[in-house]
């Protein structure tokens, strides 16, 4: 594909992430392709992503360096100007980018001659009953990790305001939408509403609405269900609630889920992809619902989800299990499936080691 202007997203605290920055500037510069630096952090005051992007030329295709966090504020920008996005991994989980820092030129070569995948991740946007915003005097007390606070999210003014809809948000989350608790004493009450029907009213730290994506960061330290994130769905999970219903439940793409703040909860915040965006009182409401478009993730080639989910999670084999034999093989089909099973999604297994005569 045409590659015309990178943008670039690095975590400047991590010296293997600005190794690597210049790495990508040096490609860029051979191949006559322009390349910004988007400085989500230390500009002093954070921008939308719209005025990001804008300031960065409008870039054809975002590379991230640096972990998943990084990565997130990467997505955030290319669901803004509907492009794609290559994740270099230079964290410690690791489960959204693609390429390791050692392969960051080969993987801009593919780019550019077209020979990847792009990888389509669900998002989420929202509405809700009044604008989002953090209270004068409140930043200083819950301002998110190392920068100050995003602004707080436009109204979308393409869409029609009113009536029990409340005003659309331009809002996008890869990972996940979450209501919690401002006062350390007090959980929030809230009431749960699942395709328009009320699931239930919780009392909890927090309550939280993923994608499939974001299925294994909060909601599955919030002890919710792993969903690959080729699935399509939203997952819904209480953190610590106060009711013996303490289950997940996972709604199809269409249904929507909202989140009312009741009459004696205290006040709720609410974090989008882990950056805190607004402050809810008793009364107010937000929905979750999927975003019309996707993200647009570039892979090198097929990606082996279970096999990091076991890696980065550190699974173990029950003791039970090898007791009385062998581990079970990480790879138990080596030869190509049947005709009638083509269709299935399988990673391709490793090559064997040659052997010596």
């Amino acid at each position: 594909m045409t590659v015309n202007r990178v943008g670039l997203v690095v975590h400047s605290g991590r010296a293997e992430a600005v190794a690597a920055a210049r790495v990508v500037r040096e490609w860029c510069a051979e191949h006559g392709v322009e390349c910004a630096d988007i400085d989500v952090w230390q500009a002093g005051e954070r921008h939308s992503a719209r005025e990001e992007i804008d300031a960065a030329g409008d870039p054809d295709l975002i590379v991230t360096l640096g972990g998943d966090g990084t990565f997130l504020r990467g997505a955030r920008l290319a669901a803004e100007n509907d492009v794609m996005v290559l994740g270099v991994d230079i964290g410690r989980v690791g489960f959204l980018t693609e390429v390791p820092a050692a392969g960051v030129r080969t993987a801009l070569d593919a780019v550019r001659e077209d020979r990847i995948t792009v990888e389509n991740r669900m998002l989420l946007t929202m509405r809700a009953s009044c604008r989002l915003e953090v209270p004068q005097g409140m930043e200083a007390l819950v301002r998110y990790g190392r920068g100050p606070l995003l602004p707080p999210p436009r109204v979308r003014p393409e869409c029609q305001t009113g009536d029990d809809w409340g005003v659309a948000l331009n809002v996008t989350a890869l990972n996940d939408i979450v209501v919690e608790k401002l006062a350390r004493d007090r959980q929030v009450s809230v009431g749960v509403y699942l395709a328009g029907r009320l699931l239930a009213s919780y009392s909890a730290d927090a309550l939280l609405v993923a994608t499939p994506t974001g299925s294994t960061a909060y909601s599955f330290a919030a002890g919710g269900p792993v969903v690959s994130p080729r699935a399509e769905g939203l997952v819904f999970t209480p953190v610590a609630p106060h009711m013996t219903f303490n289950r997940s439940v996972v709604a199809a793409p269409d249904e929507p889920i909202a989140l009312r703040i009741l009459e004696r909860s205290g006040q709720a915040a609410v974090s989008i992809d882990g950056q805190l965006r607004g402050v809810l009182n008793p009364g107010d409401w937000i929905g979750v619902y999927a975003a019309p478009r996707r993200l647009k993730a570039v892979r090198l080639g097929p990606m082996d989800f279970y096999g990091r989910l076991r890696e980065r999670m550190n699974l173990t084999d029950a003791p039970a299990a090898l007791a009385d034999g062998t581990a079970a093989p990480l790879w138990p089909i080596t030869s190509p499936p049947p005709s009638d099973l083509a269709h299935l999604a399988l990673p391709p297994a490793p090559h064997e080691p040659p052997r010596l005569p």
